[in-house]
């Protein structure tokens, strides 16, 4: 069955298979590891959906810059962002960016501009700041884990709805559903290319639709991806430079 709209597609996902692990993480230079299930995924994606619209009122229509490394809380702000109907870009020239979602090495440039700022620590498990961030800027460590787990968008999403925006032009959530394969036998890819970026959104959105999952890998150890892969039972491998 299609999908046209991510909720959809992922609340399909729940139904079928929500115990399976969807979302794993690796940072090769700090050790990390973070395995989200399909169950854990739509909880991530509805607390940080729930704090889109109701305290940073990002509504549909909006759009969300996600300037992030290769991360796996880069799948839960697209997540998010489309549960909301809000569109998505990694292009800092589009116009009309109504949120900037960061990370730590980029809160300062972002705090000077004139849109909103979320930043994350990109700390384990997603906790806060250890030091102050600059006035007006949301640590979203610090308010994340007051959301609801369950979300209720006040407008639902539709598959006309802008889902991705950069300098090519623009995608729709059924654009962006339509061209990653429907259905699979449980694929489990093994990346380094950064989710959050044009080439990187079939990372997500291919393994969630054909029933299977993804581990991104940041600071990858160039001489551990045939170890890792027959570790992770990995079904297919894609290499990337990623921003990082």
């Amino acid at each position: 069955m299609a999908h046209e709209t991510f909720p959809d597609a992922l609340a399909a996902a729940l139904a079928r298979t929500p115990g399976r692990p969807l979302v794993t993480f690796y940072d090769d230079a700090t050790g990390e590891r973070v395995e989200l299930s399909v169950t854990t995924y739509a909880n991530w994606v509805a607390k940080t959906a729930g704090l889109l619209q109701d305290e940073l009122f990002v509504e549909r229509g909006s759009t969300v810059l996600i300037d992030l490394p290769t991360h796996w809380l880069g799948p839960v702000w697209l997540g998010a962002a489309w549960s909301v109907g809000a569109a998505v870009t990694d292009d800092g020239t589009v116009d009309g960016v109504d949120l900037v979602v960061c990370g730590p090495d980029t809160v300062a440039a972002h705090a000077s501009g004139e849109a909103p700022v979320v930043a994350l620590s990109l700390l384990p498990m997603g906790t806060a700041f250890r030091h102050p961030l600059p006035a007006g800027v949301v640590d979203y460590g610090r308010v994340v884990w007051g959301q609801p787990d369950a979300f209720f968008p006040d407008e639902p999403p539709e598959p006309d709805d802008v889902a991705w925006r950069d300098d090519s032009g623009a995608r729709t959530q059924r654009d962006l559903l339509a061209a990653v394969p429907g259905e699979g036998d449980e694929p489990r890819l093994l990346t380094d290319t950064n989710p959050s970026t044009a080439a990187g959104l079939e990372t997500l959105l291919g393994p969630l639709l054909a029933g299977g999952g993804t581990v991104w890998v940041r600071h990858a150890d160039p001489d551990g991806w045939d170890r890792r892969a027959a570790a992770e039972q990995a079904t297919r491998v894609l290499r990337d430079q990623p921003r990082s």
